[in-house]
């Protein structure tokens, strides 16, 4: 089975994440095991690439792979960017923060939840934010339900074109986020149980320096706009929780208003690209 597409551009993102691990140094534990699993998804495209065609459960991970991937790979970014240390990324949000005050005329990340407090806002905010994990991954899994592959693979492609743009500008330059650069909102509106939810995932599973530009809204926004070419129906569904998980981004206080301006733009450029499932191929 030929190679497809996205398999060539996450290995091209890891000769790139490859070539920094080299540069930066020093040589150690981590930076081994970083580089340990490169070589395994080489030798995983290689296995993908000797299946036949009739093997439905293996065409079915080769489809799906990419998705179970963004865990390392995101977490690889917090790793790296430990390298680099706060000062250098604080400077930054600094930059960033500048930006913020050119564009909104305040840190709207910090001023919005404080100054419009409300905890029925608070609670289903928090929850759009949270629904960024359906957004990206159940369409491709509802498309192969219906034995749609290519139509799944043109969604993942577009989702992950969005996603690398974004892994790239956080390993060049890495930018904290309001949510480590202020301190965190208070009261009924912090409180209520979607707020807990959030911040115990990213408790879990944050990689610090990446915030600009928004990878929740890039990823969501192409995954979204891709369906709405492939299967209409569930794009316009995902709509709506695509718009309010871009205003949660803000209002919750993860990402400055320009992270979720500059995700947004990352991608509908993404869902641009991949066009049509047949630029993708339709096993």
């Amino acid at each position: 089975m030929a190679l497809k597409p996205v398999d060539k551009l996450i290995a091209a993102y890891l000769g790139f994440v490859t070539l920094v691990i080299v540069l930066r140094g020093p040589w150690g534990g981590t930076a081994a095991w970083m580089l340990g699993m490169h070589v395994l998804f080489g030798v995983m495209l290689y296995l993908y690439s000797r299946l036949h065609e009739t093997d439905r459960v293996g065409r079915t991970l080769h489809t799906l792979y990419p998705l179970v991937m963004l865990l390392p790979l995101y977490t690889q970014i917090g790793l790296l960017n430990a390298s680099l240390g706060t000062d250098t990324i604080f400077a930054h949000d600094a930059v960033i923060q500048g930006w913020e005050d050119a564009v909104f005329g305040s840190q709207v990340s910090y001023t919005w939840i404080r100054k419009y407090p409300s905890v029925f806002w608070s609670g289903l905010l928090h929850l759009a934010y949270f629904s960024y994990y359906p957004l990206v991954t159940l369409g491709p899994l509802l498309l192969l339900l219906k034995g749609r592959h290519g139509d799944a693979n043109a969604v993942i492609l577009a989702t992950m074109v969005a996603y690398l743009v974004c892994f790239v500008t956080f390993v060049t330059y890495p930018v904290a986020g309001p949510n480590f650069a202020f301190s965190q909102p208070t009261g009924a509106v912090r409180e209520v149980w979607s707020a807990k939810l959030v911040y115990s995932a990213l408790a879990g599973g944050s990689s610090f320096g990446t915030a600009f530009p928004s990878s929740h809204v890039a990823a969501s926004t192409a995954a979204t706009l891709a369906l709405w070419r492939v299967w209409r129906p569930l794009g316009t569904t995902f709509t709506g929780p695509l718009i309010f998980l871009i205003i949660a981004t803000v209002y919750c206080q993860m990402h400055y208003g320009i992270d979720a301006g500059s995700g947004l733009a990352v991608g509908i450029l993404a869902a641009l690209v991949v066009r049509r499932p047949a630029a993708v191929g339709q096993q």
